[in-house]
């Protein structure tokens, strides 16, 4: 249901809302591949295209926001496919009328919808531009994008439970954990994508029916994956 889409929107905007104050650790303030959380045994730090060893600090900074914001709208997408799909045809939202596969939802929405979430979206992101982005205005051409020197990246300042570690070293863990947990919802929202584009059946509908082991094979795989990499690792497994 559509409400897949409007949960994702309203954790989004939330995650972009900035907190009246913002602590940083210090050891976090120098950015080097050397000294970044996110790596775990047995894969440890993967980088095979040699992006990191190639790039500056700026740069890094910049790859590890991607990763990080793409990680957490994964997240939220993998949650909005199995919640929308669920509920489909019993929630409140548009009378109920949305169904089908999760990826054909947003064209369902009623006219006048789709502006109103497209104008949502766009001031979640221009608030979290301002927390971690330097003027445009004040910078050169040749450095587009370039992140404030204080602004550690996916650091936009909420923690409304207070969760955020103040020792360095489990803050360190604790990003790993997101980094990693948004890894794996990158790759899942990109297989529920796919899935249902190649034969026009909700993920739901997949798991449910479970006609062959064969069917089942990419995802048993996967699960099985995750669990013996990050077997033993709090958080994670």
């Amino acid at each position: 249901m559509k409400l897949a889409l409007l949960s994702a929107l309203v954790g989004s905007a939330a995650a972009f809302a900035p907190a009246a104050t913002r602590a940083s650790s210090s050891n976090l303030q120098a950015f080097s591949a050397a000294d970044l959380p996110g790596a775990l045994p047995p894969v440890g730090f993967f980088d095979p295209l040699g992006f990191a060893e190639k790039a500056d600090e700026k740069t890094l900074k910049r790859y590890r926001e991607a990763e990080v914001t793409h990680g957490r709208v994964a997240m939220l997408a993998v949650i909005g496919f199995l919640v929308g799909e669920a509920v489909e045809g019993s929630s409140f939202l548009f009378d109920a009328q949305i169904s089908g596969p999760a990826i054909t939802h947003f064209t369902q929405v009623p006219d006048g919808w789709d502006a109103l979430i497209v104008t949502f979206i766009g001031a979640a992101e221009a608030q979290r531009a301002q927390i971690g982005w330097v003027d445009p205005a004040d910078v050169s051409y040749d450095q587009p994008g370039l992140l404030r020197d204080n602004y550690y990246p996916g650091d936009i300042g909420f923690d409304p439970l207070g969760l955020k570690p103040k020792d360095p070293e489990e803050l360190n863990t604790m990003i790993t954990k997101e980094l990693q947990n948004g890894r794996l919802a990158m790759l899942a929202a990109a297989g529920f994508l796919a899935q249902e584009a190649v034969d026009g059946k909700g993920i739901l509908e997949h798991l449910s029916s479970r006609k062959s082991g064969n069917e089942n094979f990419l995802f048993n795989a996967i699960i099985t994956y995750h669990n013996e990499t990050f077997k033993g690792t709090p958080g994670i497994g």
